[in-house]
Order: structure tokens, then sequence, then C-alpha cells
């Protein structure tokens, strides 16, 4: 049976990856300010514990590329969020295959693991909400980012097979496509870029990250995560196998 009282997500439990900082901090904050417990899960064992203590919820620092010790794992959660990852940029010819294959691991099949141990209590309970950060570039490619890309993609196929097989048991699942974000490693690659090209940040970003965004400007972590406050809503509870795209445009052209 659906939930139809309202926004507020009181008593459900969240699985945040990924949300020591950035995205995944913003995510945990709404959805805490929500109801939620949050369970912040990051390999950044310091930072997970300031967010949880900051929000109300729980650390758990964990190392989501170890997917072998993942198989086992049991999580319980009416709420998961797939958000962890990390950028590598090099040609294929050059991109190493170990670093393509962890990359892999974390962005893919990790979701896929805890997708799989979060499933049988929301099919138990009749309501469920999983979440897949991915990206614009899980809908165009760019050029030296072939594992991000693949992970990216990848993520929208396996949200559709999930959502087909959860319509009929109250499990949505859905991702989130946003353009570059306001994240301290956007802003450390705008400072690189402008002393590297003679250019200042406000160039850089209009000029090449923002290049083919009709929207001259970084999508802010808080909107993200209104983002995903809305796809755990009740209004959303039809929405699902399907990609919500914050992206300034991009995809547009």
């Amino acid at each position: 049976m659906f939930d139809r009282s309202g926004s507020d997500l009181s008593g459900r439990r969240a699985v945040v990856t990924g949300a020591a900082s950035g995205i995944g901090a913003a995510v945990a904050t709404r959805l805490a300010g929500l109801g939620v417990h949050v369970v912040v899960c990051d390999i950044d064992a310091g930072g997970a514990a300031r967010t949880a203590e900051r929000i109300g919820g729980e650390a758990l620092a964990i190392d989501l590329s170890r997917t072998e010790e993942l198989a086992g794992v049991e999580f319980d959660a009416d709420i998961l969020v797939n958000n962890a990852g990390i950028q590598h940029v090099a040609p294929v010819e050059r991109f190493e295959p170990a670093r393509f294959a962890f990359m892999l691991r974390l962005m893919l099949e990790a979701p896929f693991l805890l997708t799989r141990a979060v499933l049988p209590g929301m099919y138990e309970r009749g309501w469920g909400r999983i979440i897949h950060l991915s990206s614009v570039h899980g809908l165009r490619a760019s050029a030296y980012k072939s594992a991000y890309v693949s992970a990216k993609h990848g993520l929208l196929g396996l949200s559709k097979v999930i959502a087909l097989e959860g319509a009929a048991k109250g499990v949505t699942s859905n991702c989130v496509c946003p353009g570059y974000v306001r994240t301290p490693l956007v802003e450390n690659q705008l400072a690189d870029q402008a002393a590297a090209h003679g250019l200042s940040t406000d160039e850089v970003l209009s000029e090449v990250l923002l290049a083919k965004s009709a929207v001259k400007r970084l999508i802010e972590p808080g909107e993200v995560a209104g983002a995903v406050a809305y796809l755990c809503s009740p209004e959303a509870s039809a929405v699902t196998g399907t990609e919500l795209v914050l992206d300034g445009g991009w995809s547009a052209a």
C-alpha cells in the first residue's frame, strides 16, 4: 500500500552513500528535515560522523568499492540513495583498466548490491524509494571520461529494471541527472583550469564547464536534494523508471 499521508517521512529510514559532504550531505540533511532517520555512509569516517551528528542520524564508514564484502551485507531501509562516486579523466588508450574496474565497482556494482540488500524489506513493507545519482553524463558523453560515462549510463539501465520489478510492490526507482554541481571537487577543478589556461574562474565556468549548458551557473547541492525529496514524496508515487534531469538545458540541444 502506498503512503499518501503527506510530505512528512517520519518513521522512514534512509541509507545515503557518499554523504559526508557535497550532494550526499545535502540529501541527508533534506531527508532528515522530513523526519527520516538517515544512515550516513562514506569512506570518510570523520566526515560521515560529522554529518550524522549534525542531522541526528548515524554514521557508517564503508568502502563501497570492496564489493566482495558488500555481497553478504544486510541493510534495512525504506529509502536508498546511491550517490557515492568519483571522477577520473584520461583518454581510453591511457585509461588504466584497474581504475576503470574500480570506478564501475563503486558506481554501478555497489548500487546493485545495496539495492539487492534493501529490496526484500521494502517489498515486505510495500513501500520503498530507490534513487540513483546519475548525471547528465548518463545521458550525454564527454571525451576522456569513459568509466564515469559508462557507470552513469549503466545506472539508468539498472534503475529501469528495478522500477519494472518493484512497481507492483510499492517500490519506485529513479535517477537524478544533474549537470555540474557546486561541490568542493568542481570548485577545485575551476581553480585549476583557470590557472592552467590563464582565465578567470567565471570564464572557465561559462566557456569550459558550462559550454553546453543554456543556464550558465552551477547547480546547487540543495537543488539536487530537493529533487530527491520530491521522488520520495506521495506526489511522485507514479514516477518510476525515469530520470529527473537538472542540467540547465545541456541535454536539450
